[in-house]
């Protein structure tokens, strides 16, 4: 599955990925590979990037609020005031 995070200023992550969780504005989620279509707001917390299916291989991002979109097997994610940790 793809997953891309992008701010207005740069784009913070490409690649492919198991899954990832993220803090929606209801509380948190995780998308997993062939997700049904998606579009949610997200709140301020940190984006989990599982990078194997193990999940020891992982992406650590803070963010500030945002929105993602899961559409085909791609994830694509918008964010203001992101940081990777």
């Amino acid at each position: 599955m793809k997953l891309e995070i992008l701010t207005p200023e740069k784009k913070l992550y490409t690649g492919d990925v198991y899954g990832v969780q993220l803090p929606g504005i209801a509380g948190s989620f995780e998308v997993l590979e062939r997700h049904a279509p998606l579009i949610s707001a997200l709140g301020k917390g940190t984006i989990k990037v599982l990078i194997d299916r193990s999940g020891q291989q992982t992406t650590h991002f803070e963010v500030a609020g945002g929105f993602i979109e899961v559409l085909d097997n791609r994830i694509s994610v918008l964010v203001e005031g992101a940081s990777q940790s």
